[in-house]
């Protein structure tokens, strides 16, 4: 993916470049380094749409962190992610209720989830989640 491409998450309401967006956190001195949860778990999408298994690794927490992250079956594509709700809530936990929408096979499928992030040392990490 080009820097200047429209990052895959689709911050609203503007798009923004995905060097300005989570491209920033995938690489780079704020690599690993979102501000906040809903950032990071835009970053996680973002990640999952560019393959960027060890990214999504390094951010999961490590009492919950999978010993490997199986890549998207081949022909998987990413269509699109709906934050619908981001609460925080103290300082270091918060949650991201989202729905990331793929197709696979000419079939589409949904995401929804609520996902519960943790932040220690000043570094965010996703914990785990809820599907609907």
């Amino acid at each position: 993916m080009a820097p200047s491409d429209l990052c895959p998450c689709r911050t609203a309401p503007d798009a923004q470049p995905y060097a300005a967006c989570c491209g920033r956190y995938h690489v780079g001195e704020l690599a690993l380094r979102a501000p906040d949860a809903q950032a990071l778990m835009r970053s996680r999408y973002s990640a999952y749409v560019l393959g960027l298994t060890a990214y999504l690794r390094d951010t999961w927490h490590a009492s919950t962190r999978p010993a490997f992250v199986e890549p998207d079956p081949p022909g998987l594509k990413w269509l699109g992610l709906e934050v619908r709700c981001h609460a925080v809530q103290d300082a270091d936990h918060a949650t991201v209720e989202f729905t990331a929408r793929s197709k696979l096979g000419g079939r589409a499928h949904r995401l929804h989830e609520t996902s519960r992030f943790v932040r220690e040392n000043g570094r965010w990490f996703y914990l785990d989640g809820e599907s609907a």
